[in-house]
């Protein structure tokens, strides 16, 4: 018999990159009643960020299916929220450096790197 060894990264990924888009989600959803407010910008910024949540739930499944094209994407992705992560922490602008902002931007793109780092 051909014994397969079938990794459980992507599945680890995936559930990490679908917490991941929830936390967007969310931030979106948030954004939203400062436009009622009368702050229309926010509608802009609102839509992007739950088109980013989207994105990232469809990065998630390529992922799950052992998408090539996914891998990379989410590398890319978990790089470009680490450069942002850095930004906000070393600039003074008030930025939240709690252990909840450290965790949701910091320690989560970084195990989602290391789980989607080698080929599947």
């Amino acid at each position: 018999m051909i014994k397969v060894e079938a990794s459980s990264r992507p599945e680890a990924a995936f559930v990490l990159l679908l917490m991941q888009s929830l936390f967007w989600l969310i931030a979106g959803i948030s954004a939203a009643p400062f436009v009622l407010g009368g702050e229309i910008h926010m509608a802009g910024l609102a839509l992007v960020t739950m088109l980013f949540a989207l994105g990232t739930f469809m990065l998630g499944l390529g992922v799950l299916w052992r998408r090539p094209w996914a891998r990379i994407w989410a590398i890319a992705i978990e790089i470009a929220c680490l450069f942002g992560s850095a930004a906000l922490l070393t600039l003074p602008i008030g930025f939240n450096r709690g252990p909840v902002s450290l965790l949701v931007n910091v320690v989560l793109p970084l195990a989602v790197l290391l789980l989607v780092r080698k080929t599947f």
